[in-house]
């Protein structure tokens, strides 16, 4: 019997040169995936649905801003729940009248001794499909007795909408008022150049575990997202700064949860195009119509995040 000799397709000495060249491959894969975790897990753009299908596109801003106090009070044998007074008592669940593009600003305290939370819902029944942006609190992680929290909404069609407790069960027991939303009303017009000119300061910041964005300072630190005021027709100067280490991108919007509404030709950068870190820009441009605006970083979830300031034109 013959034995033939083995033959060897490749050396020892390829195969680790191959497997080193994969383990490289692969590390430096890891890296570049890493370096953009805060890409991966932003929230994309796009638009909201809610109740019955119908989805909400961008907010049109009208500049009109409605203030609403709204508070959690319950009946001394918690079989009544309402916002500001009991049934039959004045102020009892006020109906809010709006039109489509105003803004309802929410200042939302809990005078009671339960745990409630709130949100704006266009479903007649239950606690679900609250709309994005008009939450304050949640049924997991709701206020505590002596809480507050504000939160806004924008319509962006006619009809009734509801403002609730998102708590399981509260809204059945009496924790529930409208929103009448009529037509859109005439917008502001913009005022014709004023020749004064602001400088604003906007530089981006992150925490160290990255649950913080914001603008300037972190959230309890002095120049926190500051304010900004300015008269219609004024121009405008932002410049940013990245002081963070991840990548971001500026706009003065009409609504602050869609990156798309954009104001102003306020843009600096863009998801596709934004301004690394260490990197400093800057954009000029003309206030336009008055109104309530947000400033937010335009990368979809840093807003959320906390990367949101409030720009208003006078």
């Amino acid at each position: 019997m013959s034995h033939e000799a083995p033959i060897y397709r490749t050396s020892p000495a390829r195969t680790a040169k191959m497997m080193a060249i994969m383990c490289g491959v692969c590390i430096a894969g890891g890296i570049l995936f890493f370096t953009f975790w805060d890409y991966w897990i932003s929230m994309p753009p796009g638009n909201q649905v809610v109740a019955g299908g119908h989805k909400e596109g961008p907010a049109v801003a009208t500049g009109k801003t409605i203030p609403v106090t709204l508070n959690f009070i319950e009946s001394s044998d918690f079989k009544q729940l309402s916002f500001n007074a009991l049934p039959g008592e004045e102020g009892h669940n006020p109906t809010i009248q709006a039109s489509v593009g105003d803004k309802v600003e929410f200042a939302i305290a809990n005078n009671g001794k339960s745990f409630h939370a709130f949100g704006v819902t266009p479903a007649k029944e239950g606690f679900g499909d609250v709309l994005a942006g008009t939450e304050v609190a949640s049924a997991n992680s709701p206020l505590k007795p002596g809480q507050s929290g504000s939160s806004a909404f924008i319509p962006t069609s006619e009809g009734t909408f509801y403002y609730i407790c998102t708590v399981p069960g509260h809204r059945e027991m009496g924790m529930v008022g409208e929103i009448i939303v009529g037509p859109k009303g005439a917008a502001p017009t913009a005022a014709a150049p004023t020749g004064i000119s602001h400088t604003f300061d906007l530089n981006f910041v992150e925490s160290s575990d990255f649950k913080q964005l914001a603008f300037n300072a972190l959230t309890g630190e002095e120049g926190h997202n500051p304010e900004i005021k300015v008269k219609s027709g004024d121009t405008v100067t932002i410049k940013s700064a990245n002081n963070g280490i991840s990548f971001h991108s500026f706009g003065v919007v009409s609504n602050p949860d869609d990156v798309s509404s954009i104001v102003f030709n306020s843009a600096i950068g863009s998801m596709n195009n934004p301004i690394k870190p260490k990197e400093a820009k800057e954009v000029t441009f003309t206030a336009g119509a008055p109104g309530s605006y947000n400033y937010i970083c335009t990368v979809p979830g840093h807003a959320a995040l906390g990367m949101k300031g409030s720009f208003i034109v006078e």
